[in-house]
């Protein structure tokens, strides 16, 4: 929405869920890749969307610059289904993109073209430094986040993460929060908040000689609304 979430308007052309590189040379032929997901818990920024989901994603890059789709849809019939648009450029660590995001639900059937009230578009700004990454993301458009005065405040969320190897396997701690008051996070948050803190594990499982698949599991922790949620996926 997670991640083309999210949460504007200075730059477009940009990443929703903000991939980083490390200094390598853009590539010089089109590049594109199609996959899916299984999640036991979709929880994005420290919200839980939803439980068991599927998501789906695809996209294609070429010198830097990329177009990405990824979706989610719960077993459940009543949990929330998502469709985000990523167009993102990135060069060595830094990265910059701009997602929109669409819901529908039972409970808030909504069509595609109600732009105002069921997508957000959201500008993302990044820096991988190597061992920690530190990005931004603001809403500009469509369901930006209001104020106690209902007024648009363009909620935003500040991520930073560090990736570390441990026993064998990949880790990654990541903390997240909102710099200002807005109802688009946690229900409703007044002020600078912590929305989630997570320590997430990954390895590659293998099957057979030229068969394997990612598994990770990650440990959230939401100190704003006081949940907290452990949750697992497979990549294929």
């Amino acid at each position: 929405m997670k991640m083309i979430k999210g949460k504007r308007m200075m730059l477009i052309i940009a990443i929703l869920g903000l991939t980083s590189t490390s200094g390598i040379k853009a590539q010089d032929k089109v590049e594109a890749s199609v996959g899916a997901d299984l999640v036991s818990g979709y929880i994005w920024r420290g919200q839980d969307l939803g439980g068991v989901s599927i998501q789906p994603s695809a996209g294609l890059s070429y010198k830097g610059f990329s177009l990405s789709a990824w979706g989610s849809v719960g077993f459940n019939g009543g949990d929330t289904k998502e469709f985000d648009l990523t167009l993102g450029y990135s060069y060595g660590g830094f990265n910059i993109g701009v997602t929109d995001y669409w819901f529908t639900s039972q409970d808030s059937p909504a069509r595609y073209s109600d732009y105002k009230d069921a997508h957000t578009f959201e500008v993302a700004l990044g820096y991988d430094f190597g061992p920690l990454a530190v990005n931004w993301f603001t809403n500009f458009a469509g369901l930006v986040g209001t104020n106690e005065e209902g007024k648009d405040v363009y909620a935003s969320y500040i991520s930073i993460s560090a990736p570390f190897k441990l026993g064998g396997i990949d880790w990654n701690a990541e903390i997240g929060a909102t710099p200002w008051a807005n109802s688009f996070y946690n229900g409703y948050s007044d002020g600078f908040k912590v929305s989630s803190i997570s320590l997430q594990a990954s390895k590659e499982v293998k099957i057979t000689d030229s068969f394997s698949f990612p598994l990770w599991a990650q440990a959230i922790w939401n100190p704003t609304t006081k949940g907290a949620y452990f949750v697992a996926g497979i990549s294929f």
